[in-house]
């Protein structure tokens, strides 16, 4: 069973990342399963830090980006969803050249908080970065 209360696509994902961090950065959702999303970043000129590996804030872009799309896609029907807080630990480099990819599933949906852990995985599967993201839920307002 799925938890998304409004899913969308990766192409509507891809559409709406033009022009944006997430664009710029080549960050990509490539999967949506039914309780977890995956995405992708290659690590190039734009992502490194001066000794040639992934810089811990470019991670944590990728990380923040799954979980926030994830909480808004697992937000009831006119309601949305902003990040709270996100806490990184950054356990290997991930040189240039590589891509990193990540994978975010709940730790729990609640009724105004949402919290999510994002697996951050360098090319031979080891782990780079855990990251842990709180979003806040709230009833979107018409105006």
């Amino acid at each position: 069973m799925s938890i998304w209360r409004q899913p969308t696509t990766i192409a509507e994902i891809t559409a709406r990342a033009a022009g944006t961090v997430n664009g710029h950065l080549g960050v990509r959702v490539t999967e949506i399963g039914p309780d977890y999303i995956e995405g992708e970043m290659p690590v190039d000129e734009r992502h490194i830090q001066p000794f040639g590996v992934i810089h811990g804030g470019v991670s944590v872009v990728l990380a923040e980006t799954l979980g926030s799309l994830a909480s808004l896609m697992a937000c009831a029907p006119g309601f949305t969803a902003v990040g709270q807080e996100i806490n990184a630990s950054h356990l290997r480099p991930v040189p240039k050249g590589e891509v990193v990819r990540g994978r975010c599933t709940p730790v729990r949906l609640g009724r105004t908080a949402h919290v999510w852990n994002i697996e951050l995985r360098r090319a031979d599967g080891h782990l780079s970065c855990v990251a842990r993201l709180t979003t806040s839920v709230f009833e979107v307002r018409k105006s």
